[in-house]
């Protein structure tokens, strides 16, 4: 790397991966400034509706996240009045989550998820661009020593605090 052009490289990834922590920051921001809502519980939210009622334990596996996160962000979505939460009547140990017509209400008002049209997007693209990405993200995760980080709902900084 000794002319100018590719020693910039390293500086276009970063920068690169700034504007994209930046727009899903932006995104989320923008979603509980406008619904009230961040963008893991809009994923909730969304999850609920698209499966129906739903076991915490079966909502943590939908939107990728542990137990605890899931079970956290359906409690703070319950305060809300946008979802119940109530003990299985077949099995006393798991909770049921359940949309609520205020939950149903702020999905209609709300844009779709990031990760929604971001996935149709992708979906366009060839398989084998679509491989390459993958290639060159998981490549980064490694290059960051994330290997062995959750990904979250959703890849936002700063959106799991407020989740």
């Amino acid at each position: 790397m000794t002319d100018g052009a590719s020693s910039q490289l390293p500086q276009q990834v970063l920068v690169a991966l700034r504007r994209i922590m930046r727009a899903t920051d932006l995104h989320s921001r923008s979603l509980l400034r406008q619904f009230g809502v961040t963008g893991p519980q809009l994923l909730v939210l969304s999850a609920v509706e698209e499966r129906g009622e739903m076991s915490s334990s079966g909502l943590a596996r939908a939107i990728s996240v542990s137990l605890p996160t899931a079970a956290d962000i359906a409690a703070r979505l319950e305060a809300r009045g946008l979802v119940t939460r109530q003990r299985s009547s077949s099995d006393k140990r798991q909770v049921v989550v359940s949309l609520t017509a205020a939950g149903q209400d702020v999905l209609r008002a709300a844009p779709p998820p990031l990760r929604e049209s971001f996935t149709r997007q992708l979906g366009d693209l060839e398989e084998w661009e679509q491989t390459q990405m993958l290639s060159v993200l998981q490549r980064i995760v490694t290059m960051m020593e994330a290997e062995e980080l959750s990904p979250g709902p959703i890849v936002a900084p700063g959106v799991m605090e407020e989740a």
